[in-house]
């Protein structure tokens, strides 16, 4: 992250709690950029395990969705959408219901941008990223009141609530950069592409997500989803944000840094380093069993108080 969220460390009686009579819906959102990695794989097994330990007041586990965020084609590799859910098999992943694809979503996310700027919620914008960037890198709000065309604009949400604070499952008390957090961010691009914020929310809402977890990568992010979920009057999922991998160079293993695919016909060190990763103390004899006994035990022995409470974790 470029602006970095401060983390407070907080005890796990401040921590946000799961209501025993609550359904439990998480999801796993992968964008099709390139085939999964060990990164991918702990935010993976992380949300996976988190609703699978869960257990209702009526006896029910929590429900794991996957949703695929292909809404920006020019970054999209072609059959990673596919590669990517059997890799989720592979590795003993399975989801509770269809898959949803991001791309098949258009219409909903047009009626919410539609909604928006009937209220009066949202204005065009022509400002350019190194326009912005000459006045400190915030945006100002310069083309709220110029009642700009269509043309050749993106479209920016008026920012009411600016939120910037909230509690984390694993990192605690989250304080995010004010300043980013309550500029008037995008949520349509110019180039006429729908904007993560806008589609990620939407389809929080759509399939009645309330726990997300994720990487680390995206605490900055979930400011700006909290303002919005709020503009639509939505209520709030419970975040957790677990550590990322990175090199002993500094860099998060990602598709834009090509991180090497994880192995699907070998898919038990890897989870046994994931489960490892993510502080679950696995015996190492399990990595001679099969995935489904792995997985098995991984969700019998899930602890959130075992993860740690940092943002990122050098692997080797």
């Amino acid at each position: 992250m470029t602006k970095q969220a401060s983390l407070t460390k907080i005890s796990s009686s401040e921590r946000p709690l799961l209501l025993s009579n609550n359904a439990y819906r998480g999801r796993f959102a992968p964008s099709p950029s390139g085939l999964l990695h060990f990164g991918s794989l702990i935010a993976a097994l992380a949300s996976f395990l988190d609703a699978k330990s869960f257990t209702s007041s009526q006896g029910q586990s929590g429900k794991w969705l996957v949703r695929i965020e292909d809404i920006d084609p020019p970054r999209e590799q072609l059959g990673a959408s596919s590669a990517i859910l059997t890799t989720l098999e592979a590795f003993g992943l399975h989801w509770d219901e269809s898959v949803l694809y991001q791309s098949q979503q258009s219409q909903l996310y047009q009626d919410t941008l539609s909604d928006l700027q009937q209220k009066n919620l949202s204005y065009n914008c022509r400002c350019t990223r190194a326009e912005i960037k000459a006045l400190g890198g915030i945006y100002q709000g310069h083309c709220q009141t110029l009642s700009h065309s269509k043309d050749n604009s993106a479209i920016r949400l008026k920012n009411q609530y600016g939120h910037y604070q909230f509690n984390d499952i694993f990192q605690g008390s989250i304080n995010c950069n004010q300043p980013l957090a309550k500029e008037d961010f995008i949520i349509h691009r110019k180039d006429g592409l729908f904007a993560y914020q806008l589609a990620v929310v939407v389809d929080d809402i759509y399939q009645n997500v309330n726990h997300v977890i994720r990487g680390c990568d995206l605490l900055e992010p979930t400011a700006r989803q909290l303002t919005l979920l709020a503009t639509l009057n939505s209520t709030t999922p419970v975040y957790g944000h677990v550590p990322l991998a990175v090199t002993t160079g500094g860099y998060k293993l990602s598709k834009q840094n090509k991180a090497p695919a994880i192995d699907n016909n070998s898919p038990q060190p890897a989870l046994i380093a994931a489960l490892e990763f993510l502080g679950q103390v696995p015996d190492p004899k399990l990595v001679n069993e099969k995935v489904d006994d792995i997985i098995r035990w991984a969700i019998e022995n899930w602890s959130r108080e075992k993860v740690a409470s940092v943002t990122e974790i050098s692997i080797e």
